[in-house]
């Protein structure tokens, strides 16, 4: 029972949060032309670019999460990807009555919210890889070197 509560449900947990980013980069492989019609959709220019950027992100860091290789920055880039295309791609504040099922913006509230929750489990596999509390020593290690550095401590 200890193996299945310490080794099976935490993999389990981590392929499920990731489950989704390999077979949508093999989507944008299959459909090349309409992943660079919604990629070219957004503000940001260089929308060819940005696909192959996020295809490399989708391809690696889910095996890198599930294996434990550098999780934890895995899944901090992956958050941020997460992130940056719910807020580019899926703003559904942009459409009028986003709410109503049979609008534009409808399926994009929900592709929003989706991705929220994907950042959701990648906090989990930030703090269980035990980024989160390395980069908070980070972060107080380099306020104090800056405080030092304009006299302030």
């Amino acid at each position: 029972m200890d193996a299945l509560i310490n080794d099976v449900l935490p993999t389990l947990a981590r392929i499920f949060i990731v489950w989704i980013f390999p077979f949508s980069f093999l989507d944008k492989i299959i459909n090349w032309d309409a992943a660079v019609k919604q990629a070219n959709s957004g503000w940001l220019p260089g929308g060819p670019v940005l696909l192959v950027l996020a295809m490399f992100v989708e391809l690696l860091t889910p095996p890198m999460i599930v294996l434990h290789f550098y999780d934890g920055i895995a899944a901090f880039v992956l958050a941020g990807y997460c992130v940056v295309t719910a807020i580019i791609y899926h703003n559904f504040w942009a459409y009028p009555r986003f709410w109503a099922a049979d609008t534009e913006g409808h399926p994009h509230v929900w592709d929003f919210f989706k991705n929220f929750a994907i950042v959701g489990g990648l906090i989990y596999v930030m703090f269980q890889s035990g980024f989160i509390g390395e980069a908070e020593g980070d972060l107080n290690e380099l306020t104090q070197l800056l405080g030092h550095a304009i006299g302030l401590v």
